[in-house]
């Protein structure tokens, strides 16, 4: 769940004339694991013949990094430009050439995350990034503790960061012990970065609602989003996203009706079970406001260039 909220060039969805990063690393994998029937040895020679293919395009990119700061051209607007660039940035971290370092990508990765935390009424603070890889967060406002604080974290905030900088080791929330590892960028990293090019946990995936950016302001609506019921419900010019289920009865909740909480005003949308009669915050992660112990399971939700796009926990999609 999250407002629409402004999104960075980076976590835009991909030009379909780009190659799906996704897809690329999937098959690499296939190849390499195809290679390893024959052998130990047909293993070790395909993962060289990836490993100086690599570096021969490193090699390459290096110097023409390096030819256009000659020329002086590779000025702070051009280094934006390809930072921002999903590709050319997934690129330039394998190879050691990020022209920011591990604490501005995460920094940077974190404003992009921003506006799913504060639909939650919450934050999220950069403690910092400690010598041996570990990001250190804190977790602010009604985020701190609230139901949906692991979905908010593992769906949003850790794979926002892992994209951003593969290298980490590993992710703090305040006194937590790390929640997350990775492994450091050896020639596997290409497939790993690959894989997370459009910024998805294991097991889950961002994946686009069709349909959902027409839906009109103050109506909810259902959709099938990889086999999962999901109910969007719009509020404003801003979207939010539920597994279509109702604690209380079970039953779905897309078909509800969006009501204003008595004495609110228009943006304190409250979400009425058609079940049960049900009453939840649509704002505030789905609480309920019939019952705190009833609580709807909120989603991360993105709208990049348009596209409403939504994160599904692997657990939840083969649910």
């Amino acid at each position: 769940m999250t407002s629409a909220g402004t999104v960075p060039e980076a976590g835009a969805a991909p030009d379909p004339g780009e190659p799906d990063l996704r897809v690329t690393g999937e098959r690499i994998e296939a190849l390499l694991e195809a290679a390893s029937t024959g052998g130990r040895v047909a293993r070790e020679r395909a993962e060289e013949l990836v490993r100086l293919v690599v570096d021969l395009y490193g090699s390459g990119l290096e110097r023409l990094l390096e030819i256009a700061h000659e020329s002086g051209r590779l000025d702070d607007e051009l280094l934006d430009r390809l930072a921002a660039d999903e590709l050319v940035s997934s690129l330039l971290v394998v190879h050691g050439l990020h022209p920011y370092d591990v604490g501005t990508r995460v920094a940077r990765a974190l404003d992009g995350v921003r506006p799913y935390l504060g639909s939650h009424g919450g934050d999220v603070e950069l403690v910092g990034v400690t010598e041996d890889g570990v990001v250190r967060l804190r977790m602010l406002g009604s985020c701190d503790g609230c139901p949906s604080s692991s979905v908010t974290l593992t769906l949003a905030v850790e794979t926002a960061i892992q994209a951003a900088a593969p290298e980490i080791l590993g992710i703090e929330v305040e006194e937590a012990t790390p929640r997350a590892t990775a492994a450091v960028i050896p020639v596997s990293a290409l497939r790993s970065r690959l894989d997370s090019g459009a910024r998805v946990p294991a097991g889950g995936g961002w994946t686009a609602v069709d349909g959902a950016d027409a839906l009109p302001a103050g109506q909810a609506a259902g959709f099938a989003v990889a086999g999962m019921p999901v109910a969007v419900v719009r509020v404003g010019p801003d979207f939010y996203a539920y597994r279509d289920r109702c604690p209380r009865c079970g039953g779905g909740i897309a078909a509800g009706a969006v009501e204003r909480r008595l004495g609110g005003s228009a943006a304190d949308a409250v979400l009425r079970c058609p079940g049960c009669r049900a009453h939840y915050d649509v704002r505030r992660a789905g609480r309920g406001l019939d019952d705190p112990d009833d609580h709807l399971e909120p989603l991360p939700l993105l709208v990049r260039e348009g596209v409403v796009t939504v994160a599904l926990p692997g657990a939840a999609v083969s649910a």
